[in-house]
């Protein structure tokens, strides 16, 4: 059997619910726990392994360091400063480049060649200088993207109309940030397109609701913060969806932050947008005729990241 064997670079909330998740779940056979507080990912690691007797399988989970990235199938760098209430992502942007580089730069001394995923904010930007800085595959660098606001939306969605979650497929695309939006003319309710339900006179919803819908995925994570200070349970069971898919070798759709390369008309930029992952990364971009409002959001979230981009050291 191939040992599936997965690094954590940062033991905060974010990166220990990921870990919390994998463990309950049984995503991998190996988790391996990095953070410059060496004493935290030994706590934590004890932890998880006294809850193996109730996991369902068995696994190997430790300590370690940066070596340890020799023979791993993926690294998640969910490192990095924590947004505070009053704070967007992109105010993070200086901060987090910093400890990217220096995350990036201890991996290049490794023999790492697996697939990246990056969860630290602005997420979208970061996946860019971990790209940027490594010099990997940029198919191989993968970013959170939109996974927990899709799963925000499809939550919210599956509330109004009464269903589960499951049930419906729809996605928030572009930044995970103040300039995403969701594709509403792809959105569905099992196979009926939202905007048919949506036109029905005795609906759950209405074409009224679709902008209030929309904010409320947009600003959901300040309301977590100003009563918990961050958010973390969500992000973490993402990314397990996402590990899941690699190790796995699923060929999922996930709207994960990929690479454009004349996509969507843009490139050199990492963006939100439904996309093939399996275990060599992010395989195929999906290209969607978007609506001309929605194409235009999606313009307005790339000038967004390519500006801040410039203004970067990388």
């Amino acid at each position: 059997m191939k040992k599936n064997k997965v690094v954590i670079v940062g033991a905060g909330m974010v990166g220990m619910s990921y870990a919390y998740s994998m463990v309950n779940q049984g995503t991998c056979e190996e988790l391996v726990l990095i953070d410059i507080d060496k004493n935290r990912t030994i706590g934590e690691a004890l932890d998880l392994n006294h809850g193996l007797s109730y996991a369902p399988r068995k696994m190997k989970i430790y300590s370690g360091d940066y070596s340890d990235c020799n023979d791993a199938n993926i690294i998640c760098i969910t490192a990095g400063a924590t947004q505070v209430p009053g704070e967007t992502r992109l105010d993070l942007l200086h901060k987090n480049t910093k400890i990217m580089k220096s995350i990036v730069n201890e991996i290049k001394k490794t023999n790492f060649n697996g697939i990246i995923i990056v969860a630290s904010n602005p997420v979208d930007i970061m996946t860019y200088v971990v790209w940027k800085v490594s010099g990997y595959d940029k198919n191989k660098i993968i970013g959170s993207g939109t996974t927990l606001d899709t799963a925000r939306l499809r939550f919210g969605l599956g509330e109004r109309l009464g269903v589960t979650p499951k049930s419906i497929h729809a996605y928030v695309m572009g930044e995970h940030g103040d300039s995403q939006f969701v594709a509403w003319s792809y959105a569905l309710l099992g196979v009926q397109p939202i905007y048919q339900v949506a036109s029905k006179k005795d609906s759950a919803i209405t074409f009224n609701d679709f902008e209030e819908i929309e904010d409320e995925v947009r600003n959901i994570a300040y309301k977590i913060i100003e009563c918990k200070k961050s958010t973390y349970y969500g992000i973490g069971m993402a990314l397990t969806r996402i590990t899941q898919a690699i190790l796995e070798n699923e060929n999922c759709i996930l709207t994960v932050s990929s690479y454009l390369d004349n996509k969507y008309g843009h490139d050199d930029v990492y963006i939100a947008v439904p996309s093939i992952v399996n275990e060599n990364g992010v395989t195929e971009i999906m290209e969607l005729p978007l609506e001309k409002e929605e194409k235009q959001k999606f313009d307005d979230s790339i000038r967004i990241m390519k500006e801040n981009i410039a203004k970067l050291d990388i």
